[in-house]
C-alpha cells in the first residue's frame, strides 16, 4: 500500500505540473472559436482541473493518515501483547519487552518513515501548488475528521427526548382515533393520508439502527455506499431526523382529529405535512443536511433513469428499499389524487368528503404505481447484465422482479372481474393471482437467503446452514432472520385469508402489514450489507484509494482496556471462537476491531495479529 501511495503521489504531482503548464501556456484546442470564447473556455477548464486536483489531494491525504494510523496500531498491538505477556507469566527482566525492543522496534513496518515523508510532501505540494503558499488554507483543505465517529451527548439527549415524546403522542393518536371511530366519518381517508409518512418515519428510525449495528460490528457501510468519509450522517443524525418528523406527524394527526373543535379545516393538515417533508428533501440551500439529502436525490435520479446510468451498490440498494415502501407510494398517489379531485377539502367538516374515487375510479393508475419499484430493479438488472455480460445472477434477478408484474396484473384483473361479476365466488384470475404470488414469494425468499445474504454455504463449517465467515456475534440472529423472512414474505396469505372472509378490513390489514414489511427490510439490510462487506474483503472489491477502514475511537479504547485487564482461569481455558472476519493482509478492507471481554490472551493476540495483517 505504501508503494501504491508513492506511485499515486507521483501521478498527482505530474497532473499538477501539467495543470500549471496549461495555466501558463494554455493548449489552444479551440482555434475556430472567437478569442473571448476561447478565453472563457480555457478559464473554465483550468478551474475545473484545479478543483479536481484539490479533491484528489484531499482524498489522498486522508488515505495517508489512515495508513499512518494503521501502522501505529500495529506497534501498539505488539506493545500491549508483550506487556500482558510479561504480566501474565511473571517473567523476570521483562523478556517480552526485550523481544519487542529487539525485534518489533527494528522491524521494517515500524522503522519505515516513508508515510511521514509522504504526508509532509503532500502538505507542502498543496500549500505551494494549489493554495498559493497559504498553509492555513491548505491544512483546512486537507482536514482529516476524527477517525472515530464521536457521539454527541446533545444529539443523544434529543433523540431520547423526541423518541419518548413520539411514543406518547402516538398513543394519543391511537386512543383519540378509536374514540372518534363512531362518528360519521370515513376513517379510511385519514389512514391513507397519514400512513405513508408514518412508514417513512419508521423506515428512517430503523435505518439509524442499521447504521449503528453496521458501525459497531465493523461493516464498512461508508465504503460500500461510497460515502464521503469526511462528511456523512451518523446513526444519531438519522434517528434525530426520524424522531423530529415523527413528532411533526403525530402533531398533525392530533390536530386533524380535533380540527372540528379547533375550527380548522381538517384536510389541510396532511397536506401541510406532505409539503413539509417534500420541502425538506428538495431544499436547495446548504442547510438541513444538504449533502446527505442531495446524495439521496442523485441516487434517486439514477434509479428513475435506471437503464441509462451505471448501477452501483447504493443505486440497487435504495431501489430495493422502495420495493418495501410500495404502500407509501400508493398512499402518496392517493394524497395527490385526493386533493386534485375533491373540491371540498377546505371544508371544516370531514363527513362530506368522498375518499373512494381515488381507489375505485382511478383503477389503472394504482397498479402502475405499485409496479414502479419492481420496474426500477428490473431495468437495473438488465443494465448490469449489459455492463457485465453475466446472465447469472443479473438476468435471474431480473426474472425475480418480473414475477411482481404478474402478481399485480392478476390481482388487478381479479378485482375487476369480481366487481363486474359480483355473483361469482371466484374466477380464473384469482387462481392465477394465488399461483403467481406463491411463486414470486418463494423465488424472492430463496434469493434473499442464498444470493443476498450468502447463507446455506457448503463450506459453512461449524456455522451450520450459514456461511464460513459471519460478522454478528451470535448465530441465533441468522436463524431467527431466516424464519422471519419466510413468515413475512408470505404475510400476504394471512392478509388475503382474513380480508376475503371479512374478518378484517383491507385498509386495516395493509396498515398492519406495511410496517411489518419495513421491519423485514430492516432485518434484510443487516445481512445484505454484511455479505457485501465480506465479499469486499474476500474478493478485493469496492476499493477506494488506500483501503484501510478507520478504527472507531470507542473500539480502539476497548482494545487497549481489554489488553490491560487481568485474566481469569475461565479465560485461559476458553476455546478459540469463530475466526475473525476480514482478517488478512493490509490490502483488505479491515472491519473495526471489536473484542469480547472473555477472550484469552492468546485469542486477543491472534485477533490483533490477524486483523493487523502480521500473523
Amino acid at each position: 500500500k505504501l508503494a501504491e501511495a508513492t506511485r499515486k503521489f507521483a501521478n498527482l504531482q505530474s497532473d499538477l505540473r501539467e495543470a500549471q503548464d496549461d495555466k501558463i501556456k494554455p493548449k489552444d484546442a479551440s482555434g475556430n472559436l472567437k478569442p473571448v470564447k476561447r478565453k472563457i473556455l480555457r478559464k473554465n477548464t483550468t478551474t475545473r482541473k484545479t478543483q479536481e486536483l484539490k479533491l484528489a489531494f484531499s482524498e489522498f491525504y486522508l488515505s495517508l493518515i489512515l495508513l499512518q494510523n494503521y501502522q501505529n496500531l500495529n506497534y501498539t498491538g505488539f506493545r500491549k501483547i508483550m506487556k500482558k505477556h510479561d504480566k501474565l507469566l511473571g517473567s523476570e527482566g521483562g523478556s517480552g519487552g526485550r523481544w519487542r525492543s529487539e525485534v518489533v522496534e527494528n522491524a521494517h513496518f515500524y522503522c519505515n518513515k516513508d508515510i511521514d515523508r509522504l504526508i509532509s510532501e503532500t502538505e507542502a505540494t498543496v500549500t505551494q501548488g494549489l493554495e498559493g503558499g497559504d498553509r492555513q488554507r491548505a491544512m483546512k483543505r486537507l482536514r482529516v475528521p476524527p477517525l472515530g465517529e464521536q457521539q454527541s451527548p446533545w444529539i443523544t439527549f434529543k433523540v431520547g427526548l423526541f423518541s419518548g415524546a413520539f411514543v406518547v403522542m402516538l398513543l394519543a393518536v391511537v386512543i383519540t382515533g378509536i374514540a372518534h371511530s363512531n362518528e360519521n366519518t370515513d376513517w379510511r381517508v385519514m389512514v391513507r393520508l397519514y400512513r405513508g409518512p408514518l412508514l417513512l418515519v419508521i423506515f428512517l428510525f430503523l435505518m439509524g439502527i442499521n447504521v449503528y449495528c453496521w458501525r459497531s460490528s465493523g461493516v464498512n457501510h461508508v465504503l460500500i455506499f461510497e460515502l464521503d468519509p469526511r462528511n456523512h450522517l451518523t446513526e444519531q443524525h438519522i434517528m434525530e431526523l426520524a424522531t423530529v418528523f415523527g413528532l411533526v406527524w403525530a402533531g398533525s394527526a392530533l390536530i386533524f382529529l380535533y380540527s372540528e373543535k379547533l375550527h380548522i379545516p381538517p384536510y389541510i393538515n396532511p397536506l401541510i405535512l406532505a409539503v413539509l417533508m417534500i420541502a425538506f428533501l428538495f431544499n436547495p440551500t446548504k442547510t438541513l443536511r444538504h449533502d446527505a439529502r442531495f446524495w439521496v436525490l442523485r441516487v434517486a435520479v439514477r434509479i428513475l433513469f435506471a437503464p441509462f446510468f451505471y448501477v452501483g451498490f447504493a443505486d440497487f440498494w435504495l431501489a430495493d428499499q422502495l420495493t418495501s415502501l410500495v404502500p407509501a407510494l400508493l398512499d402518496f398517489q392517493y394524497l395527490v389524487c385526493f386533493y386534485l379531485t375533491n373540491d371540498k377539502w377546505m371544508s371544516n367538516k370531514t363527513i362530506d368528503i368522498d375518499g373512494s374515487k381515488c381507489v375505485e375510479r382511478v383503477w389503472l393508475l394504482r397498479p402502475f404505481v405499485a409496479c414502479l419499484p419492481a420496474w426500477f430493479r428490473f431495468m437495473q438488472c438488465l443494465r448490469r447484465y449489459r455492463d457485465s455480460r453475466e446472465a447469472f445472477p443479473h438476468l435471474a434477478n431480473a426474472a425475480k422482479y418480473a414475477t411482481t408484474f404478474f402478481v399485480i396484473t392478476f390481482s388487478f384483473l381479479n378485482l375487476q372481474y369480481a366487481k363486474n361479476n359480483p355473483k361469482e365466488d371466484s374466477s380464473v384470475f384469482f387462481y392465477l393471482w394465488i399461483s403467481a404470488s406463491i411463486f414470486s414469494s418463494l423465488y424472492s425468499y430463496i434469493w434473499d437467503i442464498k444470493m443476498d445474504w450468502g447463507l446455506f454455504d457448503r463450506n459453512a463449517g461449524e456455522n451450520r446452514f450459514l456461511r464460513e465467515e459471519i460478522v454478528y456475534s451470535s448465530t441465533a440472529f441468522y436463524y431467527i432472520a431466516i424464519v422471519e423472512d419466510f413468515v413475512l414474505r408470505f404475510g400476504w396469505a394471512l392478509s388475503m385469508s382474513l380480508t376475503e372472509m371479512g374478518y378484517v378490513h383491507g385498509d386495516l390489514m395493509v396498515s398492519i402489514l406495511s410496517p411489518l414489511e419495513v421491519m423485514r427490510r430492516f432485518v434484510w439490510n443487516f445481512f445484505r450489507l454484511e455479505n457485501e462487506h465480506l465479499n469486499n474483503c474476500g474478493r478485493f472489491r469496492a476499493v477506494r484509494d488506500i483501503s484501510v477502514a478507520p478504527i472507531d475511537s470507542s473500539d480502539q479504547t476497548h482494545i487497549l482496556r481489554l489488553m490491560d485487564e487481568p485474566l481469569t482461569p475461565h479465560d485461559l481455558n476458553r476455546n478459540r471462537r469463530n475466526k475473525v472476519t476480514g482478517g488478512g493482509g493490509i490490502g483488505k478492507k479491515i472491519p473495526n476491531l471489536t473484542f469480547q471481554p472473555s477472550r484469552s490472551v492468546d485469542e486477543q493476540a491472534s485477533l490483533i495479529l490477524a486483523s493487523l495483517g502480521t500473523r
